[in-house]
């Protein structure tokens, strides 16, 4: 490889490891989008807030953890208890930013300052998204590591209102794909993902691996922003094969 060729490689890394760097560096990533603040439907009304993973007071995170155990442990089966440490230790992690989902005990009080409100009346944490800024593959990805609601604000299209804001976050950060894992055994979230937000399995995927005697139990989906991280991290599962 020439001195240029190996110059253009080098400086491309650290431009992409200055963005990663200076993404996970953001106080606050929700304040270029105030309108997705608040998210109103018919009777519910709930207020957003960010955090960080090396932050976060005692009881939220028992409360998070408390949770993430009563929305997955069942799709982890035996393999929870190990699942359970680590997890502990990733919401921990200075990386770790968060959005949380507080709800509001009156929904009219919008008129006066939310933030306000929120604090001196919101309920529990009713949910969260706990994500990251990161490379796979040499690409700049925001990685979504959990998103989970409690069940009561499950299917009134808050879960969607999340991932949106987290297109917005990424876009806003020159993030060129969000990429999650998900379980096999979680249908409803396989079909949420790729039908309804037209996410795809990533080439990183453990199905995709060709892995001799590894049988994964989840997968690893994407959306893509632009041609390099297609490329990279898509699969076009419809071009021909030759034997």
């Amino acid at each position: 490889m020439d001195l240029k060729k190996r110059r253009k490689i080098l400086e491309k890394k650290k431009t992409i490891h200055d963005l990663i760097k200076r993404a996970s560096s953001i106080v606050d990533p929700l304040s270029p989008f105030e309108s997705f603040r608040r998210y109103r439907i018919n009777d519910l009304s709930v207020y957003l807030e960010s955090g960080r993973g090396d932050r976060l007071s005692s009881s939220v995170k028992q409360h998070i953890q408390k949770l993430l155990k009563t929305n997955m442990e069942g799709f982890y089966g035996s393999d929870w208890p190990i699942q359970a440490k680590a997890k502990r230790k990733e919401m921990s992690s200075a990386d770790a930013h968060y959005i949380f989902v507080r709800e509001l005990r009156y929904g009219k009080a919008y008129e006066t300052s939310t933030r306000r409100i929120c604090m001196e009346g919101c309920n529990q944490i009713a949910g969260f998204v706990h994500y990251r800024f990161t490379l796979e593959e040499e690409i700049p990805v925001l990685y979504v590591y959990e998103i989970q609601l409690e069940s009561r604000f499950q299917g009134k299209g808050l879960g969607e209102f999340l991932m949106q804001l987290i297109e917005h976050i990424a876009s806003k950060n020159r993030m060129s794909a969000i990429v999650l894992t998900v379980q096999n055994s979680n249908a409803l979230a396989m079909a949420f993902y790729m039908s309804k937000l037209g996410y795809r399995i990533s080439t990183i995927s453990p199905s995709k691996a060709n892995l001799p005697n590894f049988s994964a139990k989840y997968e690893i989906l994407c959306k893509t922003f632009d041609s390099e991280a297609k490329s990279v991290l898509e699969k076009n599962d419809e071009e021909p094969t030759t034997d």
